[in-house]
């Protein structure tokens, strides 16, 4: 039995640190994201990756199991691009990088965001086209990607986000047509400004070739 015991009491030993190795990994992801980025006013200067946890960090929230849940870095001045491990962040549900100057594509990571209720990326420099990965949110309530520098057409896969309240991607180099299906019967024309989209209430009034 004294075998028996020993392994007990191991297993025992492994299963009390798994908490903290689930939200390390948080921690290793957002980690990755300081290293992309330029921060010249030192607001991540509190991301300190030898902790347990990113709990403690200023602009980071989480939850009563120390999961994130929210990630604050909206106006604070740093560049750079987003990487894959953001789709680390399973419990994430609020995404807020707005008003920077981050720039490259929107990661198709993002995607394994399950958790996600709102995505604020606008006035930025992102570039590329929206990822049709978005689709797979399907507590998204706020996406708002407008003056950006984003190519291509909306995915219609986004029609499905039944959840979704308020969708902005104006001031950008969007083309094709508007979706009309879903929550997109919804959003005002204001949300589709100034791209080479097409639309019931848009056409005749941008003189540009619709097509992608």
């Amino acid at each position: 039995m004294a075998p028996l015991s020993l392994l007990s009491v191991f297993v025992t030993f492994l299963l009390s640190f798994t908490p903290a190795l689930s939200t390390n990994s948080e921690g290793n992801a957002l980690h990755a994201l300081r290293r992309r980025l330029s921060d010249p006013t030192n607001v991540l200067q509190s991301w300190d990756p030898t902790l347990v946890n990113p709990c403690t960090w200023f602009h980071v929230t989480c939850d009563s199991n120390n999961h994130v849940i929210r990630l604050d870095l909206g106006n604070s001045n740093v560049s750079g691009a987003l990487g894959p491990e953001l789709g680390e962040l399973k419990h994430l549900q609020y995404l807020e990088l707005y008003r920077n100057e981050i720039g490259g594509k929107i990661p198709e990571e993002l995607g394994s965001l399950k958790n996600l209720v709102s995505m604020d990326l606008y006035e930025n420099k992102f570039e590329g086209e929206i990822p049709k990965s978005i689709a797979k949110l399907k507590s998204l309530r706020f996406l708002r990607l407008n003056n950006n520098k984003l190519a291509g057409s909306i995915p219609r896969e986004l029609t499905s986000l039944s959840n979704l309240k308020v969708f902005d991607v104006s001031n950008n180099n969007l083309c094709g047509t508007i979706p009309v299906d879903g929550p997109f019967a919804t959003f005002p024309m204001e949300s589709f400004e100034n791209n080479r989209l097409s639309g019931p209430e848009l056409q005749g009034l941008v003189p540009y070739d619709f097509g992608c």
